[in-house]
């Protein structure tokens, strides 16, 4: 396959798989008792560097660390996990996690404050998801001196897949000065140039054997940018998204397309040596290959069976829902920087626990803008909405004047936040709640 056959336009970058950050929950208020802890995992907000060109002195950037492990974070469904925070940084910092969808995370907003500049905060929180989450500092953005690097977080599922192998693939972006150091996000870019990482290396590289089936956790830990990634030649068999499973079911050329904290799970069957492309809207550029050293002495492995399941419920009532319009972005709409927030603004809506919320959400903007809804993943509507695609979506990246529909159970109790943000570096992350009571 050449590369020109990769080459989605604005429409497919944006369609694609419904894009998404990741269903966080950092933005509730609650009560009750967490079950004594089962795991723990001690965080650190540190500085740090980061080679992104050679020959040149490592970048200095921030990032979000889990010192209790060696490689990945790994927990497992169900675990009751106290988590041991600490800021080394300058500035108040908070984790905010997306995929959790625990009713018990701390709201660093309308319940406790961010954690002070040399502090620790010691907090327990429940593990009701298996999937592919994600934790940064993106909330905070408006303070920060340095980008800051995500924290890719895998919860194993009650049952093990049929799989050979896995790997956290993320993908980051960076705005890149004249004199080499990084520019936080939210600022103008100009003068600056774009530069992508994979797992904080310029270039991905992955060897296989032949008939390996590999389980590929994909990321777009960028701060703006809707990406998709591709391994030409290959079948790459989408089983997750946002942490929650899907039915499988093929990406589209081989090519996952991902808006900021997106995640998608992935089952490649490799074949033969390949590479990887990741297009920006712009242009395709290889950021990594996949070479193929020998042959597996097996049979080749059966299609790949749906992932077990999170307990989301498996219909949505939409004829009894509740609907509302929710225009992304702006202050006439309600929307304020997260710095600015405050509890006694009026929420989007209010709901009571048990009952089908739809969405239509606008994009006014002139650029695509994404949104994020913490607290509940959601169905993707059809046009007609009759339907719903099949899987689910906690983020959704939304073209210039178009409005999508969405769909959710609204399952979890408290007040939650949900954010829109432009496709643009200098754009503001703003923030809005809504009540579930």
């Amino acid at each position: 396959m050449t590369p020109g056959i990769f080459e989605p336009n604005r429409r497919e970058l944006l369609a694609g798989l419904g894009a998404s950050l990741g269903a966080s929950a950092s933005g509730l208020i609650v009560g009750g008792a967490v079950p004594a802890p089962t795991a723990q995992l001690a965080l650190q907000a540190r500085a740090s560097t980061l080679a992104l060109r050679p020959d040149q002195p490592a970048t200095p950037i921030w990032e979000l660390a889990a010192v209790s492990h060696i490689g990945d974070v790994r927990l497992k469904r169900f675990d009751s996990c106290q988590v041991v925070f600490r800021n080394n940084l300058t500035v108040p910092l908070a984790p905010v996690w997306y995929g959790l969808n625990a009713p018990d995370i701390s709201d660093q907003f309308r319940g406790r404050g961010p954690v002070a500049p040399d502090a620790t905060e010691t907090s327990n929180i429940s593990i009701p998801n298996a999937g592919t989450l994600l934790a940064d500092f993106r909330l905070f953005e408006d303070g920060q001196k340095q980008p800051a690097r995500p924290l890719p977080i895998i919860v194993a599922e009650s049952s093990r897949a049929v799989i050979d192998r896995e790997m956290v693939v993320l993908i980051e972006e960076w705005r890149l000065r004249p004199d080499g150091t990084a520019l936080p996000p939210g600022r103008d870019a100009k003068d600056t140039n774009a530069l992508y990482t994979i797992n904080g290396g310029t270039s991905f590289e992955l060897s296989a054997s032949v008939g390996e089936r590999l389980r590929l956790r994909f990321i777009n830990g960028s701060q703006r940018s809707v990406l998709a990634i591709k391994l030409e030649n290959h079948q790459v068999q989408v089983m997750a998204l946002d942490g929650q499973p899907a039915e499988p079911f093929p990406a589209r050329n081989g090519a996952l397309v991902l808006a900021p904290g997106a995640r998608a799970d992935a089952f490649v069957d490799a074949a033969a040596s390949a590479r990887f492309l990741l297009h920006d809207g712009k242009e395709a550029r290889r950021i990594g290959s996949l070479t193929i050293s020998g042959k597996l002495e097996r049979p080749p492995l059966l299609p790949p069976q749906p992932l077990p399941l999170n307990g989301l419920p498996e219909t949505l009532d939409l004829r009894g829902a509740l609907r509302f319009d929710v225009a992304l972005g702006g202050p006439d709409a309600g929307w304020v920087r997260p710095a600015s927030f405050s509890v006694k603004s009026a929420p989007a809506f209010r709901t009571r626990p048990g009952r089908t919320i739809v969405l239509a959400l606008k994009n006014p903007a002139p650029i695509a803008t994404v949104f994020h809804l913490h607290g509940h993943p959601f169905r993707l509507l059809d046009k007609l909405d009759d339907g719903w695609k099949p899987y689910w979506l906690d983020t959704l990246a939304i073209e210039p004047g178009q409005t999508q529909r969405i769909a959710f159970a609204a399952t979890a109790p408290g007040q939650w936040l949900i954010e829109s943000v432009a496709t643009d570096w200098a754009a503001p992350r703003l923030v809005r709640w809504y009540a579930v009571e």
